[in-house]
């Protein structure tokens, strides 16, 4: 793959950290540290060039928890169990990759990052075309945001070495054969020497 690929317009680009959050790191003890260091390496490198930062969380409140219905398979068990309430600690973004002023985090209630949040509203309103997406799953939010992104027409980066599945299998199916059909797959590394 040639830098020229990589290569993106700040201006036009949005680095989108998707469930980064304390309760869903707590489900990799053994990757978290690394899976962290990778994101502060893309965040580090998107606050100093201008490229926009996006955080997407998991988090219900009261009225949400009430509203997932039994035909959700994965939603209705957190919904039973009132799983991710808004203000736990377990539902707040990473304190190494914390937001910081400007940076807008998205709450949503489904997997997908642009399904129930105003995400996409947001993207229109600043003209963003390219998106750069890690996250925890590869085949959750990962998997759910590519398609829906796709169908939407935008330029997708998944940085693999940003995402995991707990099941090391369904990564890499998606990294290597699915995800390139819709989107350019590398690494945080590749990425960023593609911006210098």
């Amino acid at each position: 793959m040639s830098a020229n690929e990589l290569k993106i317009n700040p201006e036009t680009t949005i680095l989108l950290l998707m469930d980064f959050q304390n309760g869903i790191l707590a489900n990799y003890p053994d990757a978290a540290p690394y899976l962290l260091a990778k994101a502060l390496d893309v965040l580090t490198l998107a606050r100093e060039q201008g490229i926009g930062v996006g955080f997407v969380r998991v988090a219900f409140e009261d009225s949400d928890y009430e509203s997932v219905p039994a035909t959700n398979k994965i939603f209705s068990t957190f919904a039973a169990a009132r799983r991710f309430p808004a203000t736990a600690p377990d539902s707040q973004v990473a304190f190494a990759i914390a937001p910081i002023e400007g940076e807008k985090t998205y709450r949503k209630v489904r997997v997908g990052a642009l399904s129930t949040t105003d995400l996409e509203a947001d993207l229109e309103a600043k003209g963003i075309d390219t998106l750069i997406l890690c996250g925890i799953a590869t085949g959750g939010v990962v998997l759910s945001t590519v398609r829906d992104a796709a169908d939407k027409d935008y330029r997708i980066i998944v940085l693999k070495d940003a995402c995991i599945d707990a099941d090391p299998q369904v990564h890499e199916v998606l990294v290597e054969r699915l995800f390139p059909r819709q989107a350019t797959v590398t690494t945080v590394d590749e990425f960023i020497e593609a911006q210098v």
